[in-house]
């Protein structure tokens, strides 16, 4: 195989800039360039691919309106790598896959799609989908839902008589309401998986199922990864097994585990590392 990897970063972040203490805007760049544990998200996200046997190519989508600003802080690092930086969608990820199929390598035969929000992606998970990909002409990681499943609707919760006085009295409460939904039913997990990504495709048929989207033959509104486009051609989709760990930060508290898990990882290095040397030494 030889794989292209399309990393889409071209989300403006608006869930993580309202969970996090200082909005996208203010703070001059977005989500992806976060720091994490001294690394911008994005790069650590990168990384996982660079110098990866296989990995022909690698295309990091951004925003179209930052492109300048982006490469001029990130390009010659991104450079050096062999990292081309390319302008995504502004709207739907969907757009931004496919103008990156567009650069794609002609001497590719697959390619991957990761989201540039994904840093903590093992090794042994990349290797166990591109081992499958050389089989299957789609392949995707998954994890079994273990948490209980609720189908919920909006509801308009009968305000409290009580309340209302005193709201006319003291005037309504500083902090804001908590949404209430109502459960509709509670929903059958058995065969159930939660997606991640990378997500490896034969070039052709990611091509294929893209080019229905150009043609009006699909529903964007239902597209929410690639797999979906593939699925809805009538191809098959096959999985392997995902990682808890591979967590797609979206908002600014998914920062604060994924740095949390660098951390777990970094010492656990460290004391195998320790360990090894102690033996060493008693060899020695």
């Amino acid at each position: 195989m030889k794989i292209a990897v399309i990393i889409p970063a071209a989300g403006v972040g608006r869930r993580f800039a309202a969970t996090g203490s200082q909005p996208a805007s203010e703070s001059g760049t977005t989500k992806v360039e976060a720091d994490l544990c001294g690394q911008p998200v994005f790069m650590r996200s990168v990384e996982l691919f660079i110098g990866r046997p296989g990995v022909e190519q690698i295309l990091l989508a951004i925003n179209p309106d930052h492109v300048a600003d982006f490469k001029f802080r990130w390009g010659d690092k991104l450079g050096f790598h062999g990292v081309k930086v390319i302008p995504g969608g502004r709207a739907d990820r969907w757009e931004t896959v496919l103008k990156a199929l567009e650069v794609v390598d002609e001497a590719c035969t697959h390619v991957a799609v990761h989201d540039g929000a994904r840093a903590l992606t093992g090794d042994a998970l990349i290797r166990r989908v591109f081992e499958a990909a050389d089989r299957y002409p789609a392949v995707i990681p998954a994890l079994p839902v273990n948490a209980t499943l609720k189908q919920v609707c909006a509801c308009n919760v009968a305000a409290d008589e009580s309340q209302d006085v005193a709201d006319a009295i003291l005037g309504p409460p500083a902090a804001a309401t908590a949404v209430v939904q109502r459960v509709v039913k509670t929903v059958d997990r058995s065969g159930l998986v939660a997606v991640q990504t990378p997500q490896v495709f034969e070039l052709g048929l990611l091509r294929r199922a893209y080019a229905r989207i150009t043609a009006g033959e699909a529903d964007t509104d239902c597209v929410t990864d690639d797999a979906s486009l593939v699925e809805a051609m009538g191809e098959p989709v096959y999985v392997v097994d995902g990682e808890a760990t591979n967590i797609k930060i979206t908002r600014a508290e998914d920062l604060e585990l994924a740095a949390a898990v660098i951390e777990k990882r970094r010492d656990g290095a460290a004391l195998g590392l320790g360990k090894k040397r102690l033996f060493l030494d008693e060899d020695d």
